[in-house]
């Protein structure tokens, strides 16, 4: 096969001398080439050049792609819902198509591997169902400028739902108890079914992190800053066992790995598990402050740390389960500002049933669910744009106004009032009340007074809903729905539709326990969050934990 051009530079008798082409230096036409001209070394260099860039491209290219494979298996994943209440709903999107994100982050005190026995102690209970201890619910709101997270102490007796293992399809019944066991009730979409049980705030996410992932994260992010006003040391007490092991001399400290889990895991040295879930805030704010200043986003070595530890100490809900899906969810979180992010716990009281517990604070705790559903901003750095409560506004004038996305009566009633068949029942019981008697009773009659002739009361059963709702099966009945809702004076964002019912159904919530007329409810502003709420400023460095006397040294 004869020599061509494109094989000059690979093939002859020897090698060339500098400046000669494949055939000797010559051209086509027998003269001499131009030195530099054709096809000479420069040539060659560039073609090999090429070849390595191509090889180091695809080189770097089948490493990441490796890489990324390798962080998506590190990802465990989980069913987001495995509850059967449906309490919560998708929330309206804003003008802009916007709706919050709302994310819960579940600790677990499981004893199930060598590691977590080794940082958690309790061997008696390895291979029992984990305890959800640390519960958080992660609020960004709907325009990304603002963030909430509201814990719920350990601790407080709730209404936790049916619920279905989807690993081993073992079916847990309902039970009134204290929230962190609804984690052993076959996992994370339990917790949050019944979170959504309790709040109505339909929740997109859950995440759950081990004794052993959060010392991977805290070494990861290489330290947060925290604070005591006195020497602490939270250890065994005549009387009292356990403790977290954490020993620090007053003031500021970086703590990371074990210690970090320490300060995270300690209760009696702060004097109350609600005290706990303070020091837990002053941590969180404190870490999202460091990632901030390092601006470890565009560290790409820092970065693959902490992807590694993220993703091997988190499981997730399956359907942001990819590494991805993560760091969309991360960049969005990263938008917020320090000081409009607001930690609080919700309010509470003491449970009458059991000192050692505690119950939702009624209308506080009723306060902070509401601005969470109609993404109200816990800080007043802002402004309350992004209310989708639908609930009525006063106007200057005095007249109630609604936003036109949630007008009263958008659709015609199907029937005339008296042939409207009404469900009244009764869902005033909280966890710290007893059901009001005969409230579905009541509230019939006045419909009844009002022309509904056909409303009646079901007295077989009695509910828990924070806020009274007016339900409807299927779209031919929204209108009847509507036109019960308004004789009642009861807002329309109240109105949902819902296979729960057969016909229009009226649940009287504990927001209604007295009185004949439905009570109006001014919509919270932004701000306006319950003072026992423990609120902390993401952007306060002055945060500081007392230590109960007993544990100081």
């Amino acid at each position: 096969m004869p020599v061509t051009h494109a094989d000059e530079g690979t093939r002859g008798d020897g090698p060339k001398r500098r400046g000669q082409t494949g055939d000797g230096g010559r051209g086509p036409d027998g003269t001499a080439a131009r030195r530099g001209g054709g096809r000479g070394p420069r040539r060659r260099v560039l073609r090999w050049s090429a070849t390595v860039l191509g090889l180091v491209i695809l080189g770097t290219a089948g490493a990441g792609y490796l890489y990324y494979a390798h962080l998506n298996s590190n990802i465990r994943t989980g069913q987001r819902d495995i509850g059967s209440d449906l309490k919560a709903h998708r929330p309206t999107p804003n003008a802009a198509g916007q709706t919050p994100v709302n994310i819960l982050l579940i600790g677990s005190d499981s004893r199930n591997s060598d590691e977590n026995v080794a940082l958690g102690g309790s061997r008696e209970n390895r291979g029992n169902p984990p305890l959800g201890d640390v519960q958080m619910l992660i609020h960004l709101s709907a325009d990304r400028k603002s963030a909430a997270v509201v814990s719920i102490p350990r601790d407080t007796r709730v209404d936790i739902p049916a619920c279905t293992d989807p690993a081993t399809g073992k079916h847990y019944p309902p039970v009134n108890t204290i929230i962190n066991e609804s984690l052993a009730r076959g996992g994370a979409g339990c917790t949050l079914a019944t979170w959504q049980n309790l709040t109505g705030v339909y929740i997109d996410h859950w995440m759950t992190i081990d004794f052993a992932g959060v010392v991977k994260m805290a070494d990861a992010i290489g330290g947060v800053d925290v604070c005591v006003k006195q020497n602490v040391w939270d250890r065994p007490l005549p009387g009292v066992p356990g403790g977290s092991g954490l020993k620090l001399t007053a003031g500021t400290h970086t703590v990371k790995g074990k210690q970090a889990l320490q300060w995270l895991r300690t209760r009696h040295a702060w004097g109350s598990d609600l005290l706990r879930a303070r020091a837990q805030h002053m941590y969180l704010n404190s870490m999202i402050r460091t990632l901030t200043g390092q601006n470890i986003f565009t560290d790409t070595g820092r970065l693959m740390d902490l992807a590694e530890a993220a993703t091997k100490s988190l499981q997730v809900s399956e359907e942001i389960g990819t590494v991805k899906k993560l760091y969309d969810l991360a960049m969005q979180l990263k938008t917020v500002p320090p000081d409009r992010i607001t930690m609080t716990t919700m309010p509470n009281v003491p449970d009458p049933q059991n000192k050692n517990h505690v119950v939702p604070d009624g209308a506080n705790a009723e306060k902070i669910w509401q601005m969470l559903r109609d993404d109200v901003p816990f800080d007043s750095h802002g402004d309350s744009a992004g209310d989708t409560s639908g609930r009525a506004k006063d106007t200057a004038d005095g007249q109630k106004d609604e936003p036109a996305a949630t007008a009263r009566t958008t659709a015609p009633p199907a029937h005339a009032d008296g042939d409207i068949g009404v469900l009244v029942q009764n869902g005033t019981r909280t966890a710290g009340l007893a059901a009001v008697g005969h409230r579905a009773s009541e509230i019939s009659q006045v419909l009844v007074g009002k022309g509904f002739t056909r409303a009646r009361a079901d007295a077989s059963v009695t509910l828990s809903m924070d806020e009274t709702v007016v339900r409807y099966p299927s779209a031919d009945l929204k209108g009847d729905a509507e036109r019960v809702a308004a004789a009642l004076g009861i807002p329309s964002g109240a109105v949902q539709k819902s296979t729960d019912v057969s016909g229009v159904t009226v649940i009287v919530g504990a927001d209604w326990r007295s009185g004949t007329a439905y009570p109006h409810q001014d919509p919270p502003k932004a701000g306006d969050i319950p003072e026992n709420s423990d609120a902390i400023n993401g952007a306060d460095t002055s945060q500081c934990m007392d230590v109960y006397a007993p544990y100081r040294w």
